[in-house]
């Protein structure tokens, strides 16, 4: 009732401000449906039934309106973002099997070293272990499989280039390590951020020291906008080995 009422007095209000406007454009208008009725055939009677055509085409359409389209992100998901995504779900970090086997080999060891290099030799340590027991096996050419950590250590430390990286980079997080995960053609291998450029050269001075005996040449890492990331695949027996290839498909952080 009140909306009723206040359009009611707008209009009155309209009309009142521009009543002397109102005679004229009707004028106007008549003018204009004689003028077309004379020359193309449209006069009152095709503007009447013109404006009914449009009301019941409106009218049908009533319930055909067109819904909102609802994307499903997985739906565009190419085979990349669909592998990319696989991966990150199989790192296991948090499961108890995967903690316990990361803090116990981290102890293994370097640990005369700790007063020297701290927490790294931990690091050191558990990449040692792992990149001298873990054995390749091949999966099976109908269709690739990514392990958990939790399975890898479970069936002795066995799969390929994709369980091993995945084992590493979960036991590595698991004792408070930072790493990240690179696809690149045929091949998966993980990396470990050393922070900035002096604290990589702390860590470059740690590797040259305790793996003396399998550091044959240079050590290999990634440096993008001041931050250093350190090759942890298992081509050498020592951190910073050499890359399978320079090209990257995806970089997957943690």
């Amino acid at each position: 009732l009140v909306s009723v009422l206040l359009a009611a007095l707008f209009t009155f209000m309209v009309v009142r401000l521009f009543h002397f406007l109102v005679i004229p454009v009707l004028v106007i208008f008549v003018a204009v449906v004689l003028y077309n009725s004379v020359t193309n055939g449209k006069g009152f009677g095709t503007v009447i039934n013109d404006y009914q055509v449009m009301v019941k085409s409106n009218w049908g359409k009533k319930e055909q309106k067109e819904t909102d389209l609802v994307v499903m992100p997985s739906f565009f998901d190419g085979p990349l973002t669909r592998t990319v995504k696989a991966l990150q779900s199989k790192v296991d970090h948090r499961d108890s099997v995967v903690r316990n086997f990361g803090v116990r080999h981290s102890l293994d060891y370097f640990d005369e070293y700790y007063q020297k290099y701290g927490p790294l030799v931990r690091t050191l340590s558990l990449f040692k272990y792992i990149n001298g027991h873990f054995k390749y096996v091949a999966d099976s050419e109908r269709d690739e499989y990514f392990a958990t950590s939790k399975e890898t250590i479970l069936n002795g430390l066995g799969g390929d280039c994709d369980d091993h990286t995945i084992l590493m980079v979960s036991t590595m997080q698991a004792i408070g390590v930072r790493c990240r995960m690179v696809l690149t053609e045929g091949h998966l291998y993980p990396e470990l951020f050393c922070g900035d450029k002096k604290n990589f050269e702390k860590i470059n001075s740690a590797i040259m020291n305790l793996f003396s005996k399998e550091v044959k040449g240079n050590i290999y890492f990634h440096e993008q906008d001041g931050e250093y990331w350190l090759n942890l695949d298992y081509s050498a027996r020592h951190p910073g080995g050499p890359y399978v290839s320079e090209k990257a498909f995806a970089i997957i952080n943690l």
